[in-house]
């Protein structure tokens, strides 16, 4: 048994850590400069926000079967592999872009990234609670998050830049280098490891992994079916709106440079760190029986933005305001998503643990790709400000149903 002083940051951690960093900037740079080069070359919000739900399917599927490889396999090697396969696969992109039609080249590219990082992501969850001791996994997680939200605030930054300076090309070499420096470095991690064996073949063994979290989700935590129906909703409604309204308000409203858009992705990834940071210097001292308020909060930040854009105001002062509602909306999403994290950890047996969160990141997400394709055409068809405020609206009243269900997750019976 480890010692409850033990530090955090001990050997392996540390090269999970550090990997994460690595691996999710270069993720970070492309799901910047792909994205944006396509709504560049083509002028279509409604273009744009499909191929960003095409892209998406594939996470939401490839999630839970990640969460049951995770269970079964060395949460290492997934990592490598994957880190390994990505990189490979920019590398295909990368020869052939100038040889093959941009969009379903784009369309093929997206959607293999999006599916590799939805089975990469349960392996990195499933890792946490084996390297950190339980009075850890709240400051563990918030490491973790802050990680990927520090790769999303330099990623689209420095994307910017080279984008707006030199293209695509440079953003494409650099992913490259970061996918395999973090494959080989996460070679030498070592996570403990219980291996079990197959009941079956590969696809029986999946599917009889999903059943089993399925039931432990419905039978013991049937909660946690109350919180993935509430984020889906919330998905649906106003990150769908957030993720094809911010490149769009940008770039085609307010008619900012390149460099401006990653100025204003990169608030998105420093508020993320900042609610990081706050969320591991609180640790335990959070609780979700308020998570109600965090997600009307967020829902004022989309009425923020939508307001920036009103006809008549300066577009730098836009600029701004959109720039500063990205970065509120992440603080808060942070804190709430760390929260829940360390909650549905602690109540779900290490041995379902991959499989129980790849399920509710699954369902949770499973929304996004239909409000990304609505909102692509709405923002094609509407105002954005009239757009933006709808989505708050909407929000809103998801945040107040949701009350109930996060003070039934805070409370201690949920599992009866």
């Amino acid at each position: 048994m480890e010692h409850p002083q033990a530090p955090l940051f001990r050997r392996d951690f540390t090269l999970v850590v550090i990997g994460q960093i690595i691996s999710l900037f270069g993720s970070a740079i492309l799901r910047f400069a792909l994205p944006l080069y396509l709504l560049r070359q083509t002028g279509s919000p409604a273009l744009f926000g499909a191929v960003g739900a095409a892209a998406f399917i594939p996470a939401v599927l490839c999630a839970p079967v990640g969460g049951a490889v995770a269970d079964r396999v060395n949460k290492r090697d997934i990592m490598v592999v994957l880190d390994f396969s990505t990189a490979g696969l920019v590398l295909l992109f990368t020869l052939l872009l100038d040889t093959l039609p941009l969009v379903p080249l784009m369309v093929v590219c997206l959607m293999l990234l999006y599916g590799i990082a939805g089975a990469y992501q349960p392996a990195v969850q499933a890792s946490i609670p084996l390297l950190a001791a339980p009075e850890q996994l709240t400051s563990a997680n918030a490491v973790i998050n802050m990680v990927g939200t520090l790769s999303g605030l330099l990623g689209p930054v420095l994307g910017g830049v080279l984008f707006g300076a030199f293209g695509l090309w440079p953003i494409l070499w650099v992913s490259i280098a970061c996918f395999l420096l973090s494959a080989v470095m996460e070679l030498f991690i070592r996570i403990p490891h219980c291996p079990r064996a197959l009941t079956g073949g590969v696809l029986a063994t999946v599917w009889q992994d999903l059943g089993e979290s399925w039931r432990f989700v419905r039978q013991e935590r049937p909660v946690f079916l109350q919180v993935m129906v509430v984020l889906a909703l919330f998905n649906l409604v106003l990150s769908a709106a957030l993720v094809v309204g911010i490149p769009v308000a940008v770039v085609q409203v307010l008619g900012m440079s390149d460099s401006r858009l990653g100025i204003t992705q990169g608030a998105l990834g420093l508020g993320g760190l900042f609610g990081g940071v706050v969320t591991a210097l609180l640790g335990r001292r959070l609780s979700l029986r308020r998570g109600h308020l965090t997600l009307l909060a967020a829902s004022l930040t989309a009425a923020g933005m939508g307001l920036s854009l009103l006809p008549g105001l300066p577009t730098v002062l836009g600029w701004w305001g959109v720039t500063a509602m990205s970065f509120a909306v992440m603080v808060l999403s942070t804190l709430l998503v760390v929260v829940l994290s360390a909650a549905v950890q602690s109540r779900t047996p290490s041995e379902l643990l991959g499989k129980v969160m790849a399920f509710i990141m699954a369902v949770s997400n499973c929304a996004a790709p239909l409000g990304q394709a609505v909102y692509g055409a709405l923002f094609e068809l509407c105002p954005a400000h009239l757009v933006l405020l709808g989505a708050a609206a909407a929000a809103a009243l998801m945040a107040v149903y949701s009350k109930g269900v996060f003070r039934a997750l805070d409370g201690p019976n949920i599992g009866e």
